[in-house]
């Protein structure tokens, strides 16, 4: 059995044909007193398959070993505090979602990592983010071949132990002669953080990794569908076509569904809009001192104005602004998000655990989401756009395509029937702010992102009656 290593690091990185990193957060991190550095993570990572007599159950307490390693050379994207003394210990260490073909990661922007204190780092764990397909390649190496070209990944089956080496580069402290990516700051808490395709990696690295490497001391799964990525994959790789399709590419298999393990003494958080919740429906575990579920009525995988936020960093990287999406979802999942990293932050640091949240309710047979008169799922945590809609907003697509299945639909409520439910635009309002305000105060979103609803509610010329 081969050992565990750890890699060396290697930076800052600077230079190249563009002169930036890429795909990092287009913000003025200045203004928030933080600074962007880019590092080369270089070492030899295992990969892991089922202890033998063992197999990836329905449990979650999956047992593996390492069986191989090989070498690889990737790169992760840390943002911290200048100031060591706003340092608050914590680190939320995000594995990079490759779907599309290139590193997409998201979290590094958030108010709620700078108002507290915390630092962000970026990994490039797996191969398509450096590699890019194989046909169209927009990984790190075809993006910039000067800066990147001597970056490899043998394969995904090595992304788990590549991840724990890069929590282990975080923590080292930076011995003599050793670059420390954190520059000094004193890391005393990791969590770990995947969204969408990277949460279904995140979930075996917990159930399987993380009682060999314990590296980690806290998992937020958003976005997740309720299984893991296999351990073994070879060539595979993710692709952004739906399957059937003939654009489709080889996928790396999943495992199937299955429970978080419930053994670890770690905080862990799913948080959930209602695109995943079907097919987490058979793996929805009850809360624990150790484990939260949240789930967003009326929400979907992707919104427009989550598309819309990332045209900045587009037009930065690739030159180009992703057109609109009229017709998906417009209910965002960003406040719910930055509502649980913030409970996450004092779940770790303080061993305050957040509030339990109401599940969206199903019912029938086989059992399906449950609906009201507007067609919006009840139950749930309720945005006030989903509690006093002026649209029917769902994970449910207008159309079959890849896209409207990620960003279900908004439809607009006629006027006539928004005179039914409200009467005035005033009515309207007041309802919205009392709903705003009643997601606050159950902890569902932070009082600044109710504020900002409020106002937006109110300064829109919509909805017109």
């Amino acid at each position: 059995m081969p050992e565990l290593s750890r890699a060396t690091v290697t930076g800052p990185v600077s230079g190249g044909a563009r002169g930036w990193a890429f795909g990092t957060p287009v913000i003025d991190l200045a203004r928030h007193g933080y600074r962007e550095d880019e590092f080369f993570l270089e070492g030899h990572a295992s990969r892991y398959a089922p202890v033998p007599g063992t197999e990836l159950g329905w449990d979650g307490r999956w047992q593996v070993q390492p069986i191989e390693i090989a070498p690889f050379k990737t790169r992760m994207v840390v943002l911290r505090p200048v100031d060591p003394a706003a340092f608050n210990g914590t680190v939320l260490m995000a594995w990079n979602n490759v779907t599309a073909g290139y590193d997409n990661f998201g979290g590094g922007d958030s108010p709620v990592l700078f108002d507290n204190g915390g630092a962000f780092v970026a990994v490039s764990a797996q191969r398509v983010g450096v590699h890019g397909f194989p046909e169209n390649p927009m990984g790190l190496i075809g993006w910039d071949p000067e800066r990147y070209g001597s970056l490899s990944i043998p394969s995904d089956d090595y992304s788990f132990d590549i991840f724990t080496q890069a929590a282990q580069a975080i923590l080292g402290g930076g011995a003599d002669g050793v670059v420390d990516p954190v520059g000094g700051l004193e890391v005393r808490r990791i969590i770990a953080q995947g969204a969408s395709q990277s949460a279904g990696r995140l979930s075996t690295y917990l159930n399987a990794v993380q009682p060999l490497a314990g590296t980690i001391d806290g998992f937020m799964l958003t976005l997740y569908f309720g299984s893991g990525s296999s351990l073994e994959v070879g060539e595979g790789f993710v692709s952004l076509p739906a399957p059937g399709t003939e654009e489709a590419r080889q996928r790396p298999p999943l495992v199937g569904s299955h429970l978080l393990r419930d053994d670890l003494d770690v905080p862990i958080m799913v948080v959930n809009s209602e695109s995943e919740t079907e097919s987490c429906y058979v793996v929805r575990q009850p809360d624990t001192e150790r484990f939260r579920y949240w789930e967003a009525a009326g929400t979907s995988h992707v919104s427009r104005q989550a598309m819309a936020s990332v045209g900045p960093r587009y037009q930065r990287d690739f030159g180009f602004v992703p057109p609109d999406q009229p017709g998906i979802n417009e209910v965002p999942m960003n406040p719910v998000v930055d509502a649980a990293l913030h409970h996450m932050l004092a779940w770790v640091e303080r061993g305050e655990a957040p509030p339990s949240q109401p599940r969206i309710e199903f019912a029938g047979e086989p059992p399906e989401i449950s609906r009201d008169e507007h067609g919006i799922a009840r139950g749930g945590i309720r945005l006030p756009q989903v509690e006093v809609p002026i649209a029917h907003n769902s994970a449910k697509p207008l159309t079959p395509d890849f896209i409207s299945r990620l960003g279900g639909s908004s439809v607009p409520f006629p006027p006539e029937k928004l005179r039914a439910l409200y009467e005035t635009r005033a009515n309207y309002l007041e309802r919205f702010e009392q709903a705003a305000r009643a997601t606050e105060s159950a902890g569902a979103i932070l009082p600044s992102d109710a504020d900002a609803l409020i106002a937006e509610a109110a300064g829109s010329p919509q909805p017109e009656f």
